[in-house]
């Protein structure tokens, strides 16, 4: 299990009594773009939110770097290098910039490298540097999203889940956030898994895809194998 930094076997959680994930397994290789792709309300969400711990896992197993982690409380996961970017704009408005990033740096290990965290951010989105003292809620969707992303850059990760990161902006700041995603990958070295309603723009940008439908993995492949799959594509991903 070397080079695989995520595993979910046969997971299952929901809500109440409604049962959402009916056992999905999956694995995430060490510095891979992993996509989890798939109709809205089929369990994409709720599986990040489980590995996570936000919302409990009723069975299954998680594993992270070969320790099990199905049970450990969220604040645990996150020390562990494994961070959440949840859908929609979680900013501080009436914050600046600067002071929603260092809002992120709130684990022990990421305080004492709030500098070098920051100066990575501002590397990747010059724009956000442009504009530390600017209130967040003022920024444009697509510099908000960025904020976003850079508040979970703070933490220090070693894994981020992206919950679907596209959804809301226009075609062209897609492109951007995918340029993101992949420098996030290629530079930092980060390890993604990527839940996303774009297809299309996801198929492009990982290395390995799964395919979720009603709380199951239904298919998986690389990007490739996909997307030769007129099938797959068809039966659940409407392209």
């Amino acid at each position: 299990m070397g080079n695989v930094m995520l595993t979910i076997e046969d997971l299952e959680s929901g809500y109440g009594v409604m049962q959402v994930l009916w056992k999905p397994s999956l694995e995430v290789k060490k510095g891979s773009i992993t996509s989890l792709l798939g109709p809205n309300g089929v369990g994409k969400s709720t599986l990040l939110r489980t590995v996570l711990g936000s919302i409990e896992p009723w069975g299954g197993r998680i594993f992270y770097e070969d320790n099990e982690i199905t049970y450990l409380p969220t604040h645990k996961k996150v020390d562990l290098g494994i961070t959440l970017v949840p859908e929609g704009k979680h900013l501080f408005p009436e914050m600046n910039v600067h002071e929603n990033l260092v809002m992120g740096a709130y684990r022990k290990e990421a305080k004492k490298n709030i500098h070098e965290s920051l100066d990575l951010v501002y590397s990747l989105f010059p724009i956000l540097k442009e504009r530390d003292k600017q209130q967040a809620g003022t920024l444009s969707g697509g510099q908000q999203q960025m904020l976003t992303i850079s508040r979970a850059l703070m933490t220090k990760p070693k894994l981020i889940m992206l919950d679907e990161p596209s959804q809301g902006l226009a075609p062209i700041l897609v492109e951007e956030i995918f340029e993101t995603i992949a420098k996030l990958q290629a530079e930092v070295g980060l390890t993604i898994l990527l839940v996303e309603q774009n297809a299309e723009a996801s198929l492009d940008a990982a290395d390995y895809v799964y395919i979720m439908h009603e709380g199951q993995i239904k298919a998986s492949g690389t990007s490739e194998e996909i997307k030769g799959s007129t099938d797959i594509r068809e039966a659940y991903l409407g392209i």
